[in-house]
């Protein structure tokens, strides 16, 4: 992890573990998505749209790992905005879009996550972010 700003370490650590979940779970989404489904009761899908959604938790894992070893505090806070979202569009799918209840427990674990970070967030300088936009 990046030397600079260590009260960031934390949370730095944070977003890269999650990051490797992400890219865990991509690999599974694109090599074997039904073998995921099953575990979660989810029916099985023959469709490309698994396989996409396999790719694009692969980028969004690729830049947790590589930028979250040196992210400054605002990608940090920016990472915990969206990820705390995550549950709350999983409930909205599974109440009006017929989805399966056990799509929450993946919104769980971005929850948990952003809570870790914004968690390790709470003992470090907001001034940080103008020290950081500094040249």
């Amino acid at each position: 992890m990046n030397g600079a700003y260590p009260e960031l370490r934390t949370a730095r650590r944070s977003l890269v573990s999650f990051g490797v979940y992400l890219l865990a779970l991509a690999v599974v989404l694109l090599a074997v998505p039904n073998v995921l489904l099953a575990l979660f009761g989810i029916p099985p899908t023959s469709e490309v749209w698994i396989r996409v959604v396999g790719m694009l938790v692969a980028f969004l894992g690729y830049y947790d790992v590589r930028y979250g070893a040196v992210a400054d505090r605002r990608f940090l806070e920016l990472s915990v905005h969206t990820r705390v979202t995550v549950p709350a569009f999983f409930l909205a799918f599974v109440v009006f879009a017929g989805a399966p209840w056990q799509l929450l427990l993946f919104g769980m674990v971005d929850l948990a996550g952003s809570i870790w970070t914004r968690l390790s967030l709470r003992g470090t300088s907001p001034s940080l972010a103008a020290r950081e936009a500094r040249p």
